[in-house]
């Protein structure tokens, strides 16, 4: 009895999930006119701090989203931007940025051969864990479990989203499993996985 329910209330989550982030794309294309001076007209930052929106998972679009409202989330920029937001403008701007394209990024070839090893192995020695095992091979994350895509992403901006967790700085990931990771990590493990993530394809 206990399994058969653990396994219907996942089901019953992620199908909640899909539904709430089908949203309307033209009405979330409208709506993203006032995030556009930051993350772009088409999602992708022109500002490496800031991060690229397009192709990242609607349903973790609108968890962060409704972070930054509910402040379990804060930043100076995005707390005022989604307190006005209501639900609907939430999806609609997920369902709007996750369908557009991701700009390419590269790695800084100095930085590859490191990056590569902790995003794959982890760190044995410090017991810092490999990020291919939420966030894949490709970096395209897992949308049911809630696990952002990372490819492409900006170096800048995930260097200081993983400094954030490991300072506790930023405290909204699911049972603070990326605040456990970014603890064990050195600035400069931090610096080359960031940068390994943006050429990641």
């Amino acid at each position: 009895m206990g399994k058969w329910l653990v396994t219907v209330s996942i089901i019953w989550v992620f199908a909640a999930g899909m539904a709430q982030a089908a949203g309307d794309v033209a009405a979330g294309k409208a709506k993203s006119a006032t995030c556009l001076a930051c993350h772009g007209p088409d999602g992708n930052s022109p500002n490496p701090i800031w991060p690229k929106l397009a192709g990242q998972h609607p349903v973790y679009i609108i968890k962060q989203l409704q972070a930054f409202k509910a402040g379990e989330r804060k930043n100076d920029l995005m707390s005022p931007m989604a307190t006005p937001l209501t639900d609907e403008d939430m999806v609609n701007l997920a369902a709007y940025y996750s369908s557009q394209k991701q700009s390419d990024g590269t790695a800084a070839a100095d930085k590859v051969d490191l990056g590569e090893k902790i995003y794959r192995s982890g760190n044995a020695a410090t017991g810092a864990a490999a990020c291919i095992g939420c966030h894949g091979p490709s970096g395209l994350g897992n949308p049911a479990a809630q696990f952002p895509r990372v490819s492409g992403q900006h170096a800048a901006y995930t260097e200081k989203a993983l400094k954030d967790f490991r300072g506790k700085v930023r405290t909204n990931d699911m049972q603070k499993m990326m605040q456990g990771v970014a603890a064990k990590m050195s600035d400069e493990e931090i610096a080359a996985v960031a940068q390994y993530i943006q050429g990641l394809r």
